[in-house]
């Protein structure tokens, strides 16, 4: 599955990014869909919906930018916030959707392979490299790392339901606006893979 990048920027210019991105912007959508079609996403990956959804989160939990950021407030005021007194470490929010705690950075790199110097427990910051970025978004929204549920509890051969999809990130907060998100990558993604095909 592949997309015409001209006409899916043409479908999400205007209503998300106020008629122009900056190039960030684009680039961290290409990472996204390079991944997509490349099927680099680390676990099986069919269901447009899927990335339509995983875009509108990426897009929503780095504050429109689209590209991996470091939490607001570099985890001030929680316990993750904290330097550890192992590592020396600070495990507050990074990436497309805000790894978060030391115990998650160990997991996402056991499970990504990540060891030495790519270890993101060591390496804390590498979290906010675009490709191991993606990858933890995607199997962590494909696999329920972050809150149990995942991306197929709510969209497949039965269920159409990206409102209680937030529930994959956090709750039911923003779902509705977040929601709105999906609705129109989807319409893009859609609307790109049909001219993809008459090319």
């Amino acid at each position: 599955m592949r997309f015409d990048r001209a006409t899916y920027f043409e479908g999400v210019r205007n209503s998300l990014f106020s008629g122009a991105m900056t190039q960030q912007q684009v680039d961290g959508q290409g990472v996204i869909l390079g991944l997509w079609e490349g099927q680099y996403t680390g676990t099986p990956m069919e269901d447009v919906r899927w990335l339509a959804y995983i875009l509108a989160t990426a897009y929503h939990e780095t504050a429109q930018k689209i590209w991996p950021i470091r939490e607001y407030g570099l985890g001030k005021g929680h316990e993750y916030g904290e330097p550890d007194p192992i590592t020396g470490n600070t495990y507050y929010g990074r990436g497309f959707v805000q790894l978060t705690w030391k115990e998650n950075y160990e997991r996402a790199s056991a499970i990504l392979g990540l060891i030495d110097d790519r270890d993101l427990s060591d390496f804390p910051d590498l979290a906010l490299d675009s490709l191991i970025a993606a990858r933890v978004m995607f199997r962590g929204m494909a696999e329920g790392w972050f809150t149990g549920a995942k991306l197929g509890d709510y969209f497949n051969e039965s269920e159409d339901d990206p409102i209680n999809a937030r529930r994959i990130i956090n709750g039911n907060d923003k779902d509705e606006l977040i929601a709105g998100y999906y609705d129109t990558f989807l319409e893009a993604l859609n609307n790109s893979y049909e001219r993809g095909l008459e090319i």
